[in-house]
Order: C-alpha cells, then structure tokens, then sequence
C-alpha cells in the first residue's frame, strides 16, 4: 500500500468511515490597502498578477478586487480607511510569498521593481530556492521566490 493509501485509510478509520478530502492548497490571502488602485497595479504590473474580478463598495461592504497569482491561488484586496501592518514576521521574514518559475524570472522581477522605483532586497540563494523580500505600495513586505529544479 503506497504512503497516500495508507493516509487516506488511517484518516477513514480515525473519522469513522468518513474520507477527509484532501487539501489542495491555500485558496486565497486577503490583504487590506487604503489605495486598492495602486496596490492592484503593483501587483499586476509588477509581480504579474492578473485581475479575476472586482467589486464595488456597497454601504455595509468595502470595495475589493481579486487577483489571479498562479493556479487557483488568489489575493483578495480589500480597501479600507487603515493602512496594514508593514512588521516583518517573528523570523524576519514577510510571512507570506509569492513563487515565480525561475531564477531568471526572479532577476526580471526585481528588476521591474527597481526600475518602478520600489523597496526590493537582493535575491538570497537559499538550500532550495532563491529569495527576495519586496515592500510592496503600503510597505508591507512580500517575499519572492524561485524554488531550484530538482536533481
């Protein structure tokens, strides 16, 4: 019985005949921006995002737009009238990324930033992957990454 069988066996007996399904992956992050505008550019123009769909603000909703970042993962922007957290997390670190396919797509990434004149720290070579942490419009900090090809 292969490894993924035998999950799926020790989850069916602990839930009672019940198969769990399997989690595929983080659906969305939503971040908040009080200009949803520039934060949408950024991350479209920059990062290459593209726009799925936006919505208005109604008088109990905010207005949002949600971005494609690559297979069925999303960010969800929300405008609000306070500015997000622009704190590294407790490594100092972002906290949270963006993967793109390679190396050099990473270099043309950050080149993209400097050029638009954004905050990018230098790509860090890492074990299995290479690494940059961008400010973003707000300030907050968004790691890019490469993962190595595998041997």
């Amino acid at each position: 019985m292969a490894l993924g069988e035998f999950g799926r066996l020790a989850r069916w007996l602990r839930y009672g005949g019940e198969i769990m399904p399997d989690l595929l992956g983080i659906n969305h992050l939503t971040l908040s921006t009080t200009d949803l505008d520039r934060l949408v550019g950024y991350y479209t123009e920059l990062l290459g995002a593209t726009f799925a769909f936006g919505r208005a603000a109604t008088s109990t909703d905010p207005r949002i737009a949600v971005l494609d970042v690559g297979g069925a993962d999303h960010l969800m922007i929300v405008e609000t009238d306070t500015a997000p957290s622009t704190e590294l997390d407790p490594l100092d670190q972002a906290g949270w990324g963006l993967r793109v396919a390679t190396l050099a797509q990473l270099r043309e990434v950050r080149e993209r930033i400097v050029d638009a004149g954004w905050q990018v720290g230098q790509i860090e070579e890492l074990p299995a992957q290479w690494t940059m942490t961008a400010r973003d419009p707000d300030g907050r900090p968004v790691d890019v990454r490469a993962h190595r090809p595998r041997t």
